[in-house]
């Protein structure tokens, strides 16, 4: 989503920092340059001015200027501004209020609303324990209540029942009066959508609020929508009251304007971004990783929470076992592929590495992309059990019906075999070292004793199911502190500038990580 944006920053700041002094007018150049990569991002004009005014007030003052290093001072401060412009501190869906807790989903249609709704409601029962009742009070669209039956099935979440012929918001008072007798704690209502916003949806909107008294009402918008989805915010928050946002497609190729546009505008929360198709793609919105994400600096703690929700904790411990005993075969690298794949690909995991986003060029010249993950796994496939357990059967004629049963060619299967075993040896010194664990693993726990972070794992890695939120922001900031946020860390041989070794992305698995409840 902020790729661009990205960039351009990246390239006005490192001007900056690799400058011995600054003046007034290298500040005020540099900015002009920050103004016009914010507005090519789609980010609201007010919004830009009122931006590039505090950093400027902040940038020229003679702290800055003066400072032993005050090209990364600026660097700071612009950092700050963006949190702030973001929002301070992550806030998340409030359920402090008596149960039924009734959570309103309103917005336009074709914005992801009732895909949301499951989303939501299948996050907060597996996440949170919550007993979640959803119901679509979209009476218009044909089969829309129905399509949120067959998410409530597929999420195991219950669904009000359907009755035809009733009005929104006679649904709106049946699905709490139903949330009170089930004992549910949440009840989310998916209300209907227009193409564009008119009258009677505001009126309707508004008298469904009044009927089920929601704590929370929550605005789906298309982040790939500019700035309409800025106007669409200010039109719910005036007409109905809005309390937070949820932004859909953030995974898309937009700008990102509307995401750094809507919370300075409205003053409402950005509290979930929707970032894939599959049920469990959302995550809470957090400033300042984004922040830190834009400005290239990395996201080591998303990074090291998805890779603890994706591992099987089990797998996990049954790899480490192998390890130890120095072996690894090609079912091993399959499933480190396929773990790989879950937590975003290489595109994912790589956008989350301090310094990585400046070495996308060089990794798609090699070959390093998601689309290797598929074609590898498809050649481990086309192997018989025997094949995977010991690789050395693999002579000519097996290649031959391998390279035909995955579409390859005898040079990429001979490609993975020889990371293969480069990897196999790694594992064998990991094991022999008495190391629980794969590289992925051996890379987080070079991490945390770069930060000076002891225990919680074998590997060095803190618990992280055991870290409260204020916590995962402290690691964050010890990992900038250590020199995290300027580039990949060392060990990693291979890609140009101490990257991978023609590996599949970063294989290990990260085994042994906790697996959150």
């Amino acid at each position: 989503m902020f790729e661009s944006l990205q960039e351009r920053l990246g390239s006005i700041l490192n001007g900056l920092t690799g400058r011995g002094s600054l003046s007034e007018a290298d500040v005020a150049a540099a900015l002009r340059e920050v103004r016009r990569a914010l507005i090519e991002a789609d980010v609201a004009l007010d919004v830009v001015r009122s931006f590039t005014d505090r950093v400027r007030e902040k940038a020229v003052g003679a702290e800055v200027l003066k400072s032993i290093k005050p090209g990364q001072m600026v660097v700071k401060i612009v950092h700050d501004e963006l949190v702030e412009m973001l929002g301070a501190e992550g806030e998340t869906i409030d359920l402090n209020a008596p149960a039924p807790v009734v959570v309103m989903m309103v917005g336009l249609q074709g914005s992801g609303k009732t895909t949301t709704t499951g989303k939501i409601a299948k996050r907060m029962s597996e996440r949170q324990g919550k007993k979640v009742l959803m119901a679509s009070l979209d009476t218009r669209r044909p089969a829309a209540q129905e399509q949120l039956r067959q998410i409530g099935e597929q999420t195991g979440v219950a669904t009000l029942p359907i009755v035809a012929n009733q009005s929104p918001v006679d649904i709106a008072k049946r699905a709490v009066q139903a949330g009170k007798l089930g004992g549910h704690d949440v009840v989310i209502l998916d209300t209907a959508g227009r193409t564009h916003i008119d009258e009677p949806l505001m009126v309707e909107m508004a008298d469904i609020k009044r009927a089920a008294n929601p704590h929370e009402i929550l605005l789906v918008a298309d982040s790939l929508t500019g700035q309409d989805a800025v106007n669409l915010a200010n039109n719910f928050n005036d007409r109905v009251g809005i309390t937070g946002l949820v932004l859909t497609r953030m995974d898309g190729d937009g700008r990102g304007g509307a995401a750094l546009s809507m919370r300075a505008v409205t003053g409402k929360p950005i509290k979930l971004i929707g970032v894939g198709e599959k049920m469990d793609a959302l995550e809470e919105f957090h400033p300042r990783r984004i922040a830190d994400r834009i400005l290239g600096m990395g996201d080591i703690v998303s990074l090291v929470e998805k890779a603890a929700e994706t591992i099987d904790a089990e797998k996990a411990a049954a790899m480490a076992k192998k390890m130890q005993d120095g072996k690894f075969d090609l079912n091993d690298l399959a499933d480190q592929l396929r773990q790989m794949q879950n937590m975003g690909g290489m595109g994912g995991i790589m956008g989350m590495m301090p310094g990585m986003g400046k070495m996308k060029d060089q990794m798609a010249a090699a070959g390093l992309d998601d689309k290797m993950f598929g074609r590898q796994i498809a050649i481990i496939q086309s192997m018989t059990p025997k094949e995977r357990a010991n690789p050395d059967l693999l002579k000519h004629s097996r290649k031959k019906r391998i390279a035909a049963g995955s579409g390859t060619d005898a040079a990429q299967i001979n490609k993975l075999l020889k990371m293969h075993r480069q990897m196999a040896d790694m594992m064998k010194a990991m094991g022999g070292k008495g190391r629980k664990g794969g590289m992925m693993r051996g890379l987080m726990g070079g991490m945390a004793q770069k930060m000076g972070l002891g225990g919680g794992l074998a590997g060095g890695m803190p618990d992280l199911s055991k870290m409260d939120p204020k916590q995962l922001e402290a690691l964050q900031k010890q990992a900038e502190a250590a020199g995290l946020g300027g580039g990949m860390p060392k060990g990693l041989p291979g890609l140009p500038g101490g990257g991978l070794p023609g590996l599949p992305g970063l294989p290990g698995g990260l085994p042994g990580l906790p697996k959150k409840k």
